[in-house]
């Protein structure tokens, strides 16, 4: 049987609110927005990167990795398979809840499921951006001009076109030391403060997600964009990849984190839901 998408998230993110004893009202703009889509027919484009050795973190973050506890055949005669894994919550595709930059702010596990699915744009800025660059009102401005106005609680996705450097760090983040002496060496495309602020008081977006290391660009050391996002309580989602895989607008987003409580973030499986 073929569910509406719109439906059967919706059910689900009742149920999960239910058990996380956090309902939210689904405001007007999410009734009219959601006209239902079918999976069966819908596209899915993964938007995360896969973790493992390579996978790029903060020069200061504890790097992921796996450690295998059990792989093979057991006494029984059937097979089993286990690991642990570790690592900080800031690295790879993650999610940096309001927390993250903001005392007070939502953590990871209190974040509304409507917060990180929805419908999305992409912003396109990769014929303008250089490795120190800032994402402008005028960039966003230019953007509606193409493609119409920015509908509030839009999840509004960034493409610098950096993902294609991964997973090579010093591409990516500009270097590729290790440590505190790091940090003043990192170079990479971010939102610009006054673009943040635009989303969030003339947009009234749902959350904001980008294809680089950090929402903040590499050389910010005070993280104004962070901070306007989070004192708003907008999830941000980091390392981003596949938007050139996706239209500028169109499509749902669903991001879901590992649900850490009292976490500022933490690792991220997103997908785009295109057609259907």
């Amino acid at each position: 049987m073929r569910v509406p998408f719109v439906v059967a998230v919706a059910a689900l993110a009742g149920l999960a609110g239910v058990a996380a004893g956090q309902i939210d009202e689904l405001g007007a703009q999410g009734r009219q927005a959601d006209d239902g889509i079918d999976l069966a027919e819908a596209r899915l484009v993964d938007l995360s990167h896969p973790f493992n050795s390579r996978t790029i973190y903060w020069p200061t973050a504890q790097k992921f990795k796996l450690t295998k506890v059990a792989d093979g055949e057991t006494e029984g005669g059937y097979h089993y398979s286990a690991n642990n894994f570790r690592g900080a919550e800031h690295g790879g595709t993650h999610l940096d809840a309001p927390i993250h930059f903001s005392e007070g702010g939502q953590t990871a596990d209190r974040v509304p499921l409507r917060k990180v699915v929805g419908p999305a744009v992409t912003v396109d800025v990769r014929s303008k951006v250089d490795r120190d660059y800032l994402i402008s009102v005028a960039d966003l401005e230019a953007f509606e001009a193409r493609e119409g106005r920015i509908p509030a609680e839009t999840i509004v996705l960034l493409r610098t076109g950096w993902s294609s450097r991964w997973p090579n760090a010093r591409r990516y983040l500009g270097t590729a030391q290790r440590g505190e002496a790091a940090v003043p060496n990192l170079h990479f495309p971010g939102l610009g403060e006054e673009a943040a602020r635009w989303l969030v008081e003339e947009r009234k977006v749902r959350a904001v997600g980008i294809d680089t290391a950090s929402i903040d660009y590499g050389q910010s050391s005070d993280f104004r964009t962070h901070r306007v996002l989070a004192a708003a309580q907008v999830p941000v989602f980091e390392n981003l990849t596949n938007l050139n895989r996706v239209p500028a607008k169109g499509f749902h987003v669903v991001a879901l984190p590992m649900k850490i409580q009292g976490g500022s973030g933490g690792p991220l499986r997103t997908m785009a839901i295109l057609g259907g």
